[in-house]
């Protein structure tokens, strides 16, 4: 993605919107604002912008319905910035599309790095829909041969360890909610047997070594779902 990406942000607090112009400024992007939720539809759709930064509690609509409209028609990435910190708001804003969430208040440098991240996967987004290897620090996911490598060694999973491994590896830097991990593991029938991905994923961690409490891999986004980090997190 270019240095020169646009990043539309939406808030109706004008201290939000100049703070974040300012700081997204000094790092080489270029800056779309909206103040409400109709004015973001359509500089969504004219600005054309790379990435959009929403704040949920706008004057004229809810941002998850900002979302839902945008996505009617594209797919741009949406990251979510809001002082609601309810895990119902963060899982409903994610289903309904967006890429990740940041509760305000918020430090600079975590929301640079998730604009970093949402924006590399949007260059390779075309690739990843087709893509069967996906190679994340030291492993190693291959689905068409159902393998699975750490350091060169291989690991044995069960097809359902693997297939919520390779969702996760699929989404690497993004929270996958638990609705959407079971929906596309279990079927759309499971999509509320959190008890399933508890256990998967703690097997998960014990194959890989991951520790909980200081993941390499598999962060645990409490009541929400679960994030696969990158090499450099």
């Amino acid at each position: 993605m270019s240095a020169l990406a646009r990043i539309l942000v939406v808030d109706d607090e004008t201290q939000i919107r100049r703070f974040l112009r300012v700081a997204l400024e000094a790092h080489a992007y270029e800056i779309a604002e909206a103040a409400t939720g109709r004015e973001a539809v359509q500089k969504a759709a004219t600005e054309e912008p790379d990435l959009i930064v929403l704040d949920l509690g706008l004057p004229d609509m809810d941002g998850k319905d900002v979302i839902a409209k945008v996505r009617e028609w594209s797919q741009i990435p949406i990251l979510v910035l809001s002082v609601r910190q309810a895990e119902a708001e963060k899982v409903e804003a994610l289903d309904a599309g967006a890429q990740d969430y940041v509760v305000k208040p918020f430090g600079i440098k975590e929301l640079l790095a998730r604009i970093r991240t949402l924006l590399r996967d949007r260059s390779a987004a075309s690739d990843a829909a087709g893509q069967a290897v996906v190679k994340i620090g030291d492993l190693y996911i291959d689905v068409a041969e159902h393998e699975v490598r750490q350091g060169g060694a291989p690991l044995k999973m069960t097809r359902k360890e693997f297939d919520v491994l390779w969702v996760l590896a699929r989404h690497t830097g993004r929270i996958v909610t638990h609705q959407t991990l079971l929906r596309e593991v279990w079927g759309k029938a499971h999509e509320h047997d959190t008890q399933y991905l508890r256990v998967f994923v703690r097997q998960l961690r014990q194959k890989l070594g991951d520790d909980p409490a200081s993941p390499r891999y598999i962060m645990n986004e409490p009541g929400v779902g679960y994030r696969m980090l990158e090499p450099t997190d």
